[in-house]
């Protein structure tokens, strides 16, 4: 099943270094409608909800320390290919190792201060999308 939806996260390190805007540039340059937008802070609970996946892995607990260290800007993304497209223009998890030009080779600090997450597949991106905008905060245009 391919979606033409993503969800992805400015992190509280980008947030911090004031990087929204560039950001949000940068996805809105490369093709992508913005279908919701929220600027809010994760809980605790939040973040072990979210980052589930990862529970038990050695760095959950810092994860989940840092993606509720401060705010983060959420927001569903369409585009053809929008999981793909947008793993592309955000790069490789460990700046060091993105391409010039994508977001982390421009704003992230480290790999685990890697500025975005990205949905990693259509099914993700729906359950991600849901997790933080109800139906009707979703638009359609």
């Amino acid at each position: 099943m391919q979606s033409n939806i993503t969800l992805t996260m400015i992190k509280p390190d980008a947030v911090k270094n004031n990087y929204i805007g560039a950001i949000l540039q940068k996805i809105t340059s490369a093709g992508f409608k913005i279908k919701a937008l929220k600027f809010t802070q994760l809980t605790t609970d939040d973040a072990e909800r979210f980052y589930a996946i990862h529970k038990g892995k050695p760095f959950f607990e810092d994860l989940v320390s840092f993606m509720t260290s401060g705010p983060i800007v959420a927001a569903v993304l369409e585009k053809e290919n929008a999981v793909k497209d947008f793993r592309n223009l955000i790069g490789s998890t460990n700046p060091e190792d993105a391409d010039e030009g994508t977001i982390r080779k421009l704003y992230a600090e480290s790999l685990s201060r890697n500025s975005v997450h990205g949905s990693d597949s259509d099914e993700n991106a729906l359950i991600e999308s849901r997790f933080h905008f109800s139906e009707r905060e979703i638009y359609n245009y």
